[in-house]
Formats: C-alpha cells, sequence, structure tokens
C-alpha cells in the first residue's frame, strides 16, 4: 500500500514532510495530497491539523515530529535521527527549538488572520517575536550541519524559509550566520527549493 502525506497550503510542518520524502528517496512510496474534507480529516485526527501520514495499516501519523521518525524508520534508520545517543538528541533538540520557532512565527501570523475585526495586540505580538528572536540567536550560535542532514536542520531550514515567506521577523540584518547557512543548504540539498513554499 502507498502511504499518503496530507497537508495544506504552505505549511513549513508539511514541508518537513515533503522534503523528508524527497531526501529519503520515500517519493514512491508515498502519496501527496489534500483532506478531503474537514470531517474526514477530523476522523484521522482528532485535533484536525495536518500534516498528517496516512501509513499501511490506515492509522494516521501525527505531527511532524512523529511523521519524520517514521519516515527515517521507513528508510532503514539513521538517516536524518541518528541512532548514536548524543548526536540523536542534539538533533532532536534543534528539531525541537525549530519548531519552537515556526510555532510562535505561525501565532504572529494567526493574530492577523483570525482576528480581522480586531487590532493586533501588540504585548503578544512582541511575546512571539522574542520566541523566534532568541531561538534564532541559540541556533545561531551553533547551527546544525547542512550535512549529514538531520531533522534539526531540516527544521531550521524550513522555519527560516517560512519566516521569509511571511514576514514575521526581519531575521536576515540580525543573522548573518543563519543566512550563510540557509544559502549552504540550499546549495547542497538543491531539492529543497521544490518545496518552496507560495500562496
Amino acid at each position: 500500500m502507498t502511504l499518503k502525506l496530507l497537508l495544506r497550503g504552505p505549511s513549513p510542518f508539511g514541508r518537513k514532510g515533503t522534503f523528508s520524502i524527497a531526501h529519503l528517496g520515500l517519493s514512491d512510496r508515498v502519496d501527496i495530497g489534500v483532506p478531503d474534507d474537514e470531517d474526514s480529516l477530523r476522523k484521522l485526527n482528532p485535533l484536525a491539523k495536518v500534516p498528517a501520514l496516512i501509513i499501511e495499516d490506515g492509522t494516521a501519523l501525527f505531527d511532524s515530529r512523529v511523521i519524520l521518525e517514521y519516515l527515517d524508520t521507513l528508510s532503514g534508520g539513521d538517516k536524518i535521527i541518528p541512532v548514536e545517543t548524543g548526536a540523536r538528541f542534539a538533533a532532536l533538540r534543534d528539531a525541537a527549538m525549530a519548531d519552537g520557532i515556526l510555532e510562535a512565527a505561525l501565532l504572529v501570523t494567526y493574530e492577523g488572520r483570525y482576528r480581522p475585526d480586531q487590532t493586533p495586540y501588540e504585548p503578544w505580538l512582541d511575546f512571539q517575536r522574542g520566541k523566534v528572536q532568541r531561538g534564532l540567536a541559540a541556533m545561531s550560535d551553533t547551527p546544525p550541519a547542512a550535512t549529514p542532514l538531520t531533522v534539526g536542520g531540516i527544521g531550521l531550514a524550513c522555519a527560516l524559509e517560512y519566516i521569509d515567506f511571511r514576514k514575521q521577523y526581519d531575521w536576515r540584518p540580525e543573522f548573518p550566520a543563519l543566512v550563510e547557512w540557509l544559502d549552504s543548504f540550499n546549495a547542497v540539498h538543491p531539492a529543497f527549493a521544490d518545496s518552496k513554499p507560495s500562496d
């Protein structure tokens, strides 16, 4: 049975999945699509969130961290999540930091999108942008290697390009090391451009 990754729009969490599928050579084993409707998505994931990966037995896996671990296992393991303990938890920690940056950036976007009739609450936006800034500062000090690729590098690349796309935070002047890192990431992994977000 072919697996199916469900996603919607330019989701950076979905992009983590689509790029990992390509990077791991799983494109012939995993189809990519959208949920049929909200009811069917809720049956697969009671949280009604994507991405969701429907595996061989019909079970839906979520969220993106779980999906990437499954994809790594499907490809034989030790590909984007190292087996060695120190490297494994360094990669998972980087991935968690990147996800935290993304979650804060998304909340900045949602403040305008889901409260269009209200003036954006600046203290809330500053609080979220502070998370983005501190997370990027930490990752700028010791960014994950672009190769060998891990879930930490995938997460950081998706976060940086999503912030470029939605412009929640002007990170480039402040973090030239991350600009250089992202340029290097794209050079080493040209397939990453195939999943670039667009409306």
